[in-house]
């Protein structure tokens, strides 16, 4: 069934399961699966929230079951899921973590990839990419599926979702920390995410979609050259071309949706879904052409919004812009910083938020993203012990479904 415009959502969050005490990864997903299902399945259906594997073995990802008519009682609903997770977990001395990557982990040792349903795909993909590392077995993210009736609402969605990406880390950064370092990225993540696929660059792109508002433009500019660049590899023909494109937003033409992945996880579900419910309205705000017409939002090219993305996935909300044109977008007429461009959307569309939403909102808003409050936290400590003793504290703050304090 095709639904219009923001008719209905789609929400998908990933978290890791850590060994409660070292909080070292533990690839258990598969016990955590047969444990509620009674035996092994790669999806499990708890009401109105589905449980499922990923590519590796110590990610789960709760979301919607089918599509949701809206976000509101969403946080609560995944707040229920962590805790009949974490309870299940108990038996195995293991707990789930938030955030968009483990701190710690080592991807060359401590990659496990997932070993029943599908494995045969995760194993192709390992073939061609080596998937231990960071850009594919140490991240974790929040996936926001919108859906489009036809061409017109893809055009008008596409284009809005390609004007919003750059700036989306600089409210949504939660990875600042791998191996025991600060990377130097806010939004480590999405730095190996870029680069992640060099092996077909074609599957990732620029990030940012490239300048199509039609399905045949799509499938020509977009899915022929990855179907063609994957032949030599795929040569059983197992892997479909809407898995493949890697993109940071990838349009969904067998569900007619746009799902959006350049969102770090958070340290609890509602300020998740509190990320998600604002990005709608200011892509309602996009999609209206209240802020910029329609033709001057497709006349973005990738490569000059990716440029802004780079500059976003290294100092969050505190990126200085100096692009007049992008920041005339948003009604800001001289240099600032993204925290300056979501607190101007804020005060357009914060009403249609929920009192919880914009309580959410405002806290990151005035505390920083999640990634400067980690760094926060750890006051240039990067021992091992100080890095736990944060983390086991944005775990908790996850188990209490309660924001993160420095």
């Amino acid at each position: 069934m095709a639904y219009h415009l923001f008719e209905v959502f789609g929400i998908e969050l990933e978290y890791m399961l850590v060994h409660t005490q070292s909080i070292k990864i533990n690839p258990i997903v598969d016990k955590l699966l047969t444990s509620k299902n009674g035996s092994l399945t790669s999806d499990i259906e708890n009401g109105k929230v589905e449980w499922s594997n990923e590519l590796v073995s110590h990610v789960v990802e709760i979301k919607t079951n089918g599509p949701a008519n809206n976000l509101d009682d969403l946080d609560l609903l995944f707040a229920e899921n962590v805790k009949e997770i974490n309870k299940l977990l108990e038996e195995f001395d293991t707990r789930l973590l938030p955030t968009a990557a483990h701190p710690l982990m080592n991807p060359q040792t401590d990659t496990h990839l997932w070993q029943h349903h599908y494995s045969k795909i995760y194993g192709l993909y390992n073939r061609i990419f080596d998937c231990h590392g960071h850009g594919w077995s140490n991240v974790q993210s929040m996936h926001i599926n919108l859906p489009f009736f036809d061409d017109a609402e893809f055009e008008r969605l596409h284009a809005a979702v390609r004007i919003l990406l750059p700036i989306i880390p600089g409210l949504a950064a939660s990875s600042p920390v791998l191996e025991g370092e600060f990377t130097g990225f806010k939004d480590a993540r999405m730095h190996y995410y870029k680069t992640n696929q060099k092996e077909i660059p074609h599957m990732t792109g620029k990030v940012i979609p490239e300048q199509v508002f039609t399905k045949a433009d799509y499938y020509k500019t977009i899915f022929e050259p990855i179907t063609e660049a994957i032949k030599p590899f795929d040569t059983d023909n197992i892997l479909d071309h809407h898995f493949l494109n890697s993109r940071g937003a990838i349009s969904r033409f067998d569900r007619n949706a746009i799902e959006i992945r350049v969102i770090d996880m958070q340290e609890n579900p509602s300020a998740d879904v509190a990320i998600a419910a604002f990005i709608v309205e200011v892509l309602k705000l996009l999609v209206s052409e209240e802020l910029v017409a329609l033709q001057d939002q497709k006349s973005w090219h990738e490569n000059d919004l990716f440029l802004i993305f780079d500059e976003v996935i290294t100092n969050a909300e505190n990126t200085l812009l100096s692009d007049k044109k992008y920041l005339a977008i948003f009604d800001i007429q001289k240099e600032a910083d993204v925290k300056t461009i979501w607190k101007n959307l804020y005060k357009r569309v914060g009403d249609r938020l929920t009192k919880d939403q914009r309580n959410h909102i405002e806290f990151i808003l005035q505390n920083g993203s999640l990634s400067t409050r980690i760094l926060k936290a750890l006051r240039n400590d990067f021992s091992v012990g100080h890095i736990k003793k944060v983390y086991k504290r944005l775990a908790d703050c996850l188990q209490e479904n309660r924001m993160f304090r420095p």
